[in-house]
């Protein structure tokens, strides 16, 4: 790993990674459901889509991290379709296949994948399990089995199905008292492969148990697999590490003199809004603890600054149209400069909110 961060890795294998369009979409979602402060001409979150992360050991284990929703969501228990309708809000939700599908469509056998991950429990990144064998075992972060156990309709106020884990092997991380725990910079982390090819990594607050993932694309560059650790580029940054670019070249700012933005503007807007200019734009305001969600968002921010690591959220969409989706391979992603390409993208959200 490259500077001072601190974010080392140990050595190890390199894992095979892709990136799957679950073909979720999540429209008419209020931001500030999600995040806060307000941002002007930001009501509605953007579009938001579903990534799932495929990734391949070279001693044969295939792990798939989240699966995004599934088209048949409406079976899932009462108590996600109440949560579906926030304050009377009904939110635009669509999907057309099942990852098992995609799968399957580029000669991929669902037998295949030995691993399912779940970031964490909520609804839009379970998928549905049950279109996998019962051979592929289902992986969950601390606290689930406790929390949310047994599953919908045994029990009604379950987020998850009880078909989701029926007959397969649902493993818990802990993080503790295994040879396969150590710390990977500030994150205690799991290596699932145990080849140092593919870690998970504890980072709680959003939901009990929510997990990272870290698969090695080569011997020293990273993809960071961010779950609902944030919702928005700008949730992470700027930050400390990552210092607003002096200069901001994107499609949406061409009406500018030059065709860029000054870096200078949004310094303007973060401080109207009673940010710093070293502050992400904006804090998590849902979560099961929105300290502790606060605090790994920090302790991600170095990871996310480093030229050699590319962080992708769950829903981060400003990767749409850059990085190659599935069934093509990312690993080489940063010969292909799409870090640079992505890394500040989300700010063509704020393109209302800049002043004249």
């Amino acid at each position: 790993m490259s500077d001072n961060r601190a974010f080392s890795v140990p050595e190890g294998e390199v894992a095979r990674v892709r990136i799957i369009d679950t073909t979720t979409s999540i429209k008419t979602l209020e931001t500030h459901h999600i995040m806060g402060p307000p941002m002007p001409g930001m009501h509605l979150m953007p579009e938001i889509p579903g990534w799932s992360f495929l990734v391949e050991s070279t001693n044969g284990r295939k792990a798939l991290f989240d699966l995004g929703v599934p088209p048949n969501w409406q079976d899932f228990s009462p108590w996600v379709m109440k949560n579906v309708h926030l304050d009377g809000w009904s939110w635009q939700i669509s999907s057309e296949k099942h990852v098992s599908e995609i799968l399957a469509e580029e000669g991929i056998d669902p037998a295949q994948i030995t691993d399912i991950i779940w970031s964490h429990w909520h609804w839009d990144h379970i998928g549905d399990p049950s279109k996998f064998p019962t051979s592929t075992r289902l992986i969950v972060g601390p606290g689930f089995k406790e929390n949310f156990l047994p599953g919908y309709p045994a029990n009604e106020d379950s987020p998850v199905r009880e078909s989701d884990f029926e007959g397969r092997k649902l493993q818990e991380i802990t993080f503790e008292e295994s040879k396969n725990a150590l710390h990977i910079g500030e994150f205690r982390a799991f290596d699932l492969f145990d080849n140092g090819s593919f870690y998970l990594l504890d980072t709680p607050g959003h939901a009990i148990g929510h997990l990272a993932g870290l698969a090695r694309t080569t011997t020293n560059t990273f993809i960071m697999m961010g779950g609902d650790l944030c919702h928005h580029g700008g949730a992470i940054r700027p930050s400390q590490y990552a210092s607003l670019p002096k200069e901001i070249h994107l499609d949406a700012f061409s009406q500018f003199r030059g065709g860029f933005c000054p870096g200078a503007k949004f310094e303007a807007l973060q401080e109207r809004r009673g940010r710093r200019p070293d502050q992400p734009f904006f804090e998590p305001t849902f979560g099961t603890d929105i300290p502790q969600a606060i605090d790994t968002i920090s302790k991600t921010q170095s990871p996310d600054a480093d030229e050699n690591v590319l962080f992708i959220y769950a829903h981060d969409s400003s990767i749409k149209g850059v990085v190659d989706m599935f069934p093509a391979e990312v690993n080489d992603w940063k010969a292909k400069g799409w870090r640079e390409k992505v890394h500040w993208r989300f700010l063509e959200d704020f393109k209302y909110a800049l002043s004249d």
